[in-house]
């Protein structure tokens, strides 16, 4: 043992910060959970604060505005979880098929490029190119005389701007996991399928897809986990009160009640809640991705 810290210290130390901030930022707070069961007060600080139990979970599942955020988070999150997946998957494939290596590079570019960019950036685009007057509707209006859409002012089309903006800033990071399962393919698969005279479609149907199977299984599975994630950062910077009935999530819901609103325990509670659930869902996940695609970190 001591050999080994001899020998390896320098890595351990390179290691400390980060365990340290790891730490401080992520596992420290952790004690401030306590006041989801408390009816907390600032002034009185987590030793005083009066011990309600479970009360705040109980008002949680009795609120009516409560149960929507679910409702919503879980449909925003599973049309995101479809469309992520089969976007990328699609334009992997399709891409595969391009012959000349500099265009096939080019275009991987520019379509992971949007993946680098943050929500406060895109979003003050989003809304200039999506507004009433924006460059989208005039558009629409010139070439095919439809009356401008309230994108962002929509419940309905916000959630299908939401999905479809996420797909267009991340669909390129998921191809380059697609491309690179691709990439492992034997050619020999495809050669011998050449002489049975199966042409490109058929290589792809009966070589490609089922090639990918299992990283898109696991793609899927994983992905299982963040289903009450629904982007926090994309919605938050593109919502307003007029798409709060189908456009907000469990973290906007959060963020409102407990910051802006002062109800540090019931947003706790909220976020605790969450939190419990996807764990369970992760959980779950990984012993899903270990049963059909033999999937495991441990």
């Amino acid at each position: 043992m001591l050999r080994h810290l001899k020998r390896m210290w320098p890595l351990h130390a390179m290691l400390a910060p980060a365990v340290a901030l790891t730490f401080v930022f992520a596992y420290l707070p952790m004690f401030g959970l306590v006041i989801a069961f408390q009816d907390y007060k600032p002034w009185y600080g987590f030793w005083r604060s009066p011990w309600v139990g479970f009360a705040h979970f109980e008002y949680l599942f009795s609120q009516e505005d409560s149960t929507r955020v679910i409702w919503n988070t879980l449909i925003i999150s599973a049309m995101k979880l479809v469309a992520n997946l089969l976007a990328p998957l699609v334009f992997a494939l399709l891409l595969n098929e391009v012959r000349r290596v500099r265009f096939k590079r080019t275009v991987q570019t520019l379509v992971y490029l949007p993946h680098f960019l943050s929500w406060v950036i895109l979003a003050g685009i989003m809304i200039d190119l999506l507004s009433l007057k924006g460059i989208v509707n005039r558009t629409l209006t010139a070439l095919f005389g439809i009356e401008p859409v309230f994108f962002l002012g929509d419940g309905d089309w916000f959630r299908a701007t939401v999905v479809l903006t996420d797909v267009w800033k991340e669909f390129g990071f998921g191809t380059i996991l697609f491309l690179a399962s691709l990439a492992g393919v034997n050619p020999a698969l495809y050669e011998a399928a050449e002489i049975d005279g199966a042409n490109r479609w058929k290589q792809t149907l009966y070589v490609t897809i089922p090639a990918i199977t299992p990283i898109t299984v696991v793609v899927a599975t994983l992905s299982l986990g963040n289903i009450l994630n629904a982007g926090f950062d994309q919605i938050f910077n593109l919502y307003n009160p007029l798409v709060f009935e189908k456009g907000d999530i469990i973290d906007t819901y959060v963020y409102r009640v407990g910051l802006l609103s002062g109800d540090f325990s019931f947003a706790t509670a909220v976020g605790l809640f969450k939190s419990v659930v996807g764990l369970l869902l992760i959980a779950v996940s990984y012993r899903l991705a270990y049963r059909f695609a033999n999937y495991r970190i441990f």
